[in-house]
């Protein structure tokens, strides 16, 4: 496993939007390019929070249906060591692979300060989250594929296993960035060299705004433009 990033270079890459970031990793061709990201199924609750950058802790969860005997499943707990045992700042990832996902929320106020505390930033489900007032005061992230106002039956049924949200597949220890835009994962070996090749990127994207802004605009301009300094 790569060693964890330092804080310097977290930070780097939490700057940088979606886009930007999945337009620099395109350029290491470690991927293909409709792989890596969640797909719409998998809604930004916070959109004007900043970006979200973490390692992921992964869960499967579910929670659609009563057990056979009693009326509540074992409540775990040993979750919460697993997710302390995952370099921060951390990202939980849950899977709900119940017959009706999104049905019941494994995250509400009292599971959200929990992670919190854990040093967590936020949540990726493609089941349900709940109390989402309590999560957007706090700053914490919610990306999910639905709201619920219960959390019917949900109990956990593996801790750390490889998990698909929304088309993306994250293993624990995946390092993951989300914003308005969504959630995509951060190829670990490359991730240090990213915030260099994104400004690039950056800056020849704003010439070529810049030259359609202006009124010597022309499209063999355009097209010189585009083939200068491609990054």
């Amino acid at each position: 496993m790569n060693a964890p990033l330092t804080a310097e270079q977290l930070e780097a890459l939490r700057r940088l939007d979606a886009c930007t970031l999945a337009n620099a990793i395109e350029t290491f061709q470690r991927r293909l390019r409709n792989e890596g990201f969640a797909d719409s199924s998998i809604r930004c609750l916070f959109p004007d929070l900043p970006p979200m950058v973490g390692y992921a802790a992964t869960v499967t969860i579910r929670g659609s249906e009563p057990p056979v005997a009693g009326d509540a499943y074992f409540d775990r707990t040993d979750w919460w060591d697993y997710i302390a045992s995952v370099p921060a700042p951390r990202v939980v990832v849950v899977q709900d692979v119940a017959t009706h996902p999104g049905l019941g929320s494994l995250v509400g106020a009292v599971h959200m300060n929990i992670l919190r505390a854990l040093h967590c930033g936020g949540v990726v489900t493609n089941g349900s989250v709940r109390d989402i007032p309590a999560a957007g005061n706090c700053g914490f992230h919610l990306f999910a594929g639905s709201v619920s106002v219960s959390h019917a039956y949900v109990h956990i049924i593996e801790i750390g296993a490889p998990v698909d949200v929304g088309r993306l597949k994250v293993r624990s220890g995946d390092l993951l960035h989300g914003d308005l835009h969504g959630v995509q994962s951060i190829p670990l070996e490359i991730a240090a060299q990213v915030p260099p090749v994104a400004a690039r990127i950056v800056a020849h994207e704003q010439a070529l705004i810049k030259l359609c802004q202006s009124p010597e605009f022309s499209i063999e301009k355009l097209r010189a433009a585009v083939a200068k300094d491609r990054p």
